[in-house]
């Protein structure tokens, strides 16, 4: 191989941007005033802001202007025992900048300089087991209108933690609402059931207000038994903290005396809502993107409970009952759950505008739904799908929805006679593996026999979400191609499975007869099978539901030993923003670079170096100094994750063009 070096110096030199870290910035001019992003996504979940002060021309300009540090370490090796995951999208709203660290420590920063305002921290155990890591997305802002803005807590920061409760805090200040729950805070684990220990249930999604009520879902661990903690959705008094309502999501007409609750009545192991959810004002509506219900891969057939599972369910925010429900997947036994905040839109149709709702899913579909109704807005057809008679314990649903509009957005088969891999010797192995598995194209049913899940359980898409621009009409949606092989496991083989895997996920689905064993389809040089590129971006037009264009996403730069930024695209995490400057705005990959795409046509007119990968989705917002000027920031959380390869960090970093910080 030593012929090689030589040949791939130039890209190796080319390779070595490292990132500069700038640290707080200093001298910028008092803030006056800035633009709002009240609420994780921002208005309606869209992921756009109007602001062009950055576009096209001038996007490669720009630079790192500040960054900060949280002091957390997310590998295990720290105060936590528990891996964690940087995943913010920070929110800004009074001329403040709001954010939540993985440890659930909520801060708020001058959107100029970086700099502290105030900081609270709840005190998450971080000795506790925690199934789906630490990590905190974000934070969502309330503003009580009927009371004067200057009182203590008119203005709230409503946070969820790890460790199950729901905060109040001031937003002025920091200190909890006095007024809300006890000295400001909420149980959530109470009236859900018990779990087998503490940090199966937590949240890891901001709330969710609709007028005066606080909304929120609950993460559950994967694999949990028929007794896992219930997929309640609640609804408590933004003002008090008092449970309004509670929505199990147990099946219509169950009869509940039959089956298991918790000590409060509700179902339990039901779909739990675990991604974000957004409101709607107008319609008094908050729509639940549901996961499916426990155990993921195998249910006895003495209780279905997947009725609302997989779904998007609309539920009235005053009342917690059910408006109506779409289901993108029927029993689903691939952890397909909807992964995803749900965005809501303006869809301009033969001269009318239709209140819209679209949903990507693991699947790599995106649905476009009428949000008053449910009624899907592109043509979907029901399509046969395999089968396993031979294993009649597992009971299939015989078809699946296909939307034929919009277009997939991830890859989803794989033919034996095309490119697998990164190299022809990898490509060959995974062929041999590739004929040795269960497979049948999308929806191949999970049995006792190794099986190809492709889009995996990671999609597809994932927490990132979709950004739309309502002017242009336009969508745009990263997505994972990264197949996964799963097969179920005899309940006698789990102890033995769990002791000698250590590259794979060993799920136990007690109370029934079946544990699961799945991991990423890699070959044995641990390179992904699955064919490029492994992650993508995608423009759709609106109008058409048809592709503009798609643009692979992401390098094997920081995964290689030799730093060479080979276009393979990697899986991605995190999702999209639109700027109306013409710029998408992405991190989301495995190599460490936040980017601009042109959204008219997907040509890369920038990558800004950060010191670990943007596992996140960034925001964007303009500070108008009281020197006079303004200056647009484009922020996004640098750190990686505990559970992936890859560097890790702490860091917030901002960028700006620099004549505009400059001038002030």
């Amino acid at each position: 191989m030593k012929w090689l070096v030589p040949a791939l110096l130039p890209l190796v030199l080319l390779a070595c941007d490292d990132y500069r870290d700038p640290g707080p910035l200093h001298g910028v001019a008092q803030v006056r005033d800035a633009s709002d992003y009240y609420n994780y996504g921002g208005a309606g979940a869209r992921q756009y802001v109007d602001l062009d002060q950055v576009n096209t021309g001038n996007v490669a300009a720009l630079e790192p202007a500040w960054s900060w540090h949280s002091g957390e370490v997310y590998d295990g090796s720290g105060a936590a025992t528990a891996t964690g995951g940087f995943e913010l999208t920070p929110i800004l709203a009074r001329g403040l900048l709001y954010l939540c660290t993985p440890y659930n420590r909520v801060l708020a920063l001058d959107p100029a300089t970086g700099a502290v305002q105030w900081e609270h921290d709840p005190g998450v155990d971080l000795a506790r087991r925690y199934a789906n890591q630490l990590t905190c997305r974000g934070v969502t802002f309330w503003q009580d209108a009927a009371e004067d803005r200057g009182s203590a807590c008119t203005s709230r920061i409503l946070t969820a933690t790890n460790d199950a409760r729901l905060i109040a805090l001031d937003a002025s200040t920091g200190e909890p609402c006095p007024d809300f729950g006890l000295a400001g805070e909420v149980a959530t684990s109470t009236g859900v059931g018990r779990s087998r220990y503490p940090g199966v249930y937590q949240h890891t999604s901001p709330p969710t207000v609709v007028g005066d009520t606080v909304i929120i879902g609950g993460s559950i661990s994967d694999g949990e038994g028929t007794s896992a903690p219930s997929g309640a959705v609640r609804g408590y008094d933004v003002r008090t903290g008092q449970l309004r309502w509670t929505q199990d999501l147990a099946p219509p007409g169950v009869e509940r005396a039959a089956v298991a609750r918790s000590d409060a009545g509700n179902v339990l192991a039901t779909p739990n809502v675990w991604a974000p959810m957004v409101g709607d004002e107008e319609l008094g509506l908050v729509y639940a993107p549901t996961g499916n219900p426990l155990p993921d891969y195998f249910r006895n057939r003495d209780l279905d409970l997947s009725h609302y599972g997989s779904s998007l369910v609309a539920i009235d925010a005053d009342t917690g009952q059910v408006a109506w429900h779409y289901q993108f997947v029927h029993r689903d036994f691939w952890d397909f759950d909807t992964p995803a905040q749900p965005t809501l839109f303006q869809l301009r149709r033969d001269g009318k505008v239709i209140p819209a709702v679209a949903q990507p899913t693991k699947m790599g579909f995106v649905f476009v739904l009428d949000r008053r109704t449910g009624e899907s807005l592109f043509p979907v057809e029901e399509r046969a799908v395999p089968q396993l008679p031979e294993f009649p314990e597992l009971e299939l649903s015989p078809t699946q929805p296909f939307p034929l509009l919009p277009a997939p957005v991830a890859d989803q088969h794989i033919d034996e006679d095309e490119a697998l891999g990164a190299s022809f010797v990898d490509g060959m192995l995974c062929r041999g593996e590739l004929g040795r598995m269960r497979y049948e194209g999308i929806f191949t049913p999970i049995s006792p026999e190794w099986t190809l899940v492709y889009p995996g359980n990671a999609g597809g898409s994932n927490w990132g979400g979709l950004a739309v621009d309502e002017t242009r009409q336009v969508m745009l949606v990263n997505a994972s191609n990264l197949a996964w092989q799963a097969r179920l496991l005899a309940r006698e083989d789990y102890a033995d499975a769990r002791a000698s895997n250590t590259d794979a996920d060993i799920l136990e689905q007690s109370g029934t007869a079946w544990a699961l064993i799945r991991k990423p389809w890699l070959s044995p040089l641990g390179i992904p099978c699955s064919p490029r590129p492994w992650g993508q971006l995608t423009a759709i037009d609106l109008a058409t539901g048809k592709h503009l264009w798609q643009s692979t996403l992401g390098t094997v730069r920081d995964l290689s030993p030799v730093p060479i930024p080979l276009a393979t695209g990697t899986p991605t995490l995190g999702g999209p923003l639109i700027a109306a400057g013409g710029i998408t705005f992405i991190g989301a990959t495995a190599d460490n670079y936040l980017r601009a795409f042109a959204t008219a046509t997907g040509e890369e007119l920038w990558r800004g170096r950060l010191p670990a990968p943007a596992i996140a989705t960034p925001m964007s917002y303009v500070v108008r100094h009281q020197g006079g000027g303004e200056t647009q920031f484009v922020v996004v959380a640098a750190g990686g994750n505990g559970r992936v390869p890859g560097d890790l960090s702490d860091t917030l970093v901002a960028f700006a063009l620099p004549e505009y910080l400059e001038s002030d």
